[in-house]
């Protein structure tokens, strides 16, 4: 069976491992530390704290922002459940609004529409890995007549003085936006380094800070590194140190940060992250588009345009004029054949917990109609050819058994 997405873990990763559990040192340490500081040298942004988990991120910053009940946060219908999770995990109401025709990301005239009194952040999400269009964003929330509606009603929201735009990068961390990395397009962005992602961790995520002035990144990222280690004053390493034992607790925090064992593994995947996994994830991915442009059912994913190139993170397919069943039979055809692939995502209005709060799919046109002819398809550094002209020969054996 051809796996989906199995990590990609070097020998040198494993070394790093034991290295780390050698040193008597496994929880956030002196390797932590450093892959934050290497992460923002690579993204070019103005301070990173490595978390748990992208989900913790997102959550962190929701709560150092301030948002709470009764506000609203704009989030995409066309989305993991994280993304509306930890919105309702603050209290606050998650607007949904529905992605362009072109391509799985969030409309920015959507955004524009949904735009009230109540709104404090807006959550693009770069779907697959493809950036949002962040500059059009980023002029909607300083757009004059946008600020007026803004009601900010905390010491941070007073300062930005407008809409906050906390990217949810969890697919993107390698990609470009007007020759820009990832992390550095907007106020905040949230990656994820979970098992399935191009850069893993394990477990893991990232917040890259890159809020405007009068905003001090540094005195941001130690707020929050205290708060994502229960409001603990100090954390392990500096309670290391002789005569530092005694510490305060200054938040209601939480437990969220990254350790040592973690961050071995992603100091080596960034290492060679620009000269092996982008690349060979780029050559089965433009095999996937040589090879299914040649079919009229193809509807290929935007993978690089004038402003845009993706992390290469999944091969979404669409195929025209399909029913949802006819692409579940398709996905089953696939997997009969040995060949793993998936659906991402299930839209959040589609699930028992959103149906139940009163979010109804058919307001999400687009959303829907992208998620019902959609299968995403295997990318892995470890995909030979001869496993990649396997995955495209059952795709397209599949996908006429059902149309034809």
């Amino acid at each position: 069976m051809i796996q989906f997405s199995p990590p990609h873990i070097k020998q040198e990763a494993v070394d790093e491992v034991i290295n780390t559990l050698k040193s008597g040192w496994i929880t956030t340490g002196p390797k932590t530390k450093l892959f934050e500081k290497k992460l923002t040298e690579y993204c070019g942004n103005k301070k990173t704290l490595c978390m748990n988990s992208a989900t913790a991120g997102l959550e962190l910053i929701l709560r150092w922002f301030g948002v709470k009940k009764d506000d609203e946060v704009i989030i995409p219908a066309y989305t993991y459940c994280a993304t509306a999770n930890v919105v309702v995990h603050c209290g606050a109401k998650p607007v949904m609004v529905d992605i362009n025709d072109n391509d799985f990301n969030i409309s920015v005239e959507k955004i524009q529409k949904a735009i009230t009194e109540k709104t404090k952040v807006i959550i693009p999400v770069d779907i697959a890995g493809l950036p949002a269009c962040y500059n059009e964003i980023n002029k909607l929330v300083d757009n004059k007549n946008i600020k007026k509606l803004f009601n900010p009603e905390n010491e941070q929201q007073k300062k930005l003085g407008r809409i906050l735009v906390l990217s949810d990068a969890a697919h993107s961390f390698g990609a470009e936006y007007k020759n820009k990395k990832t992390g550095n397009l907007t106020d905040i962005t949230v990656f994820s380094f979970h098992a399935v992602k191009n850069l893993t961790t394990g477990e893991g995520g990232a917040i890259a800070l890159n809020l405007p002035e009068p905003f001090d990144n540094e005195l941001i990222y130690k707020s929050l590194n205290i708060k994502s280690l229960h409001g603990q004053s100090k954390d392990a390493l500096a309670k290391s140190k002789i005569g530092s034992w005694q510490y305060d607790v200054i938040y209601t925090g939480f437990k969220a940060n990254m350790t040592d064992i973690n961050a071995s593994l992603g100091l080596v995947a960034l290492k060679y992250y620009d000269t092996e996994d982008l690349p060979r994830r780029k050559e089965i991915i433009t095999k996937y588009t040589n090879s299914f442009s040649k079919y009229k059912w193809a509807e290929l994913p935007v993978i690089k345009d004038c402003n845009r190139q993706t992390s290469y993170h999944l091969y979404m397919l669409r195929i025209k004029n399909i029913s949802e069943k006819q692409r579940n039979e398709i996905i089953q055809k696939i997997f009969e054949q040995a060949v793993s692939v998936n659906v991402h995502f299930q839209p959040l209005p589609m699930l028992s917990i959103y149906k139940k709060k009163g979010y109804n799919i058919e307001n999400y046109p687009f959303t829907y109609d992208s998620y019902s002819r959609e299968i995403s398809l295997p990318v892995y550094y470890n995909l030979s050819d001869k496993d990649t002209k396997k995955v495209i020969e059952a795709v397209v054996k599949s996908i006429e058994a059902v149309i034809n």
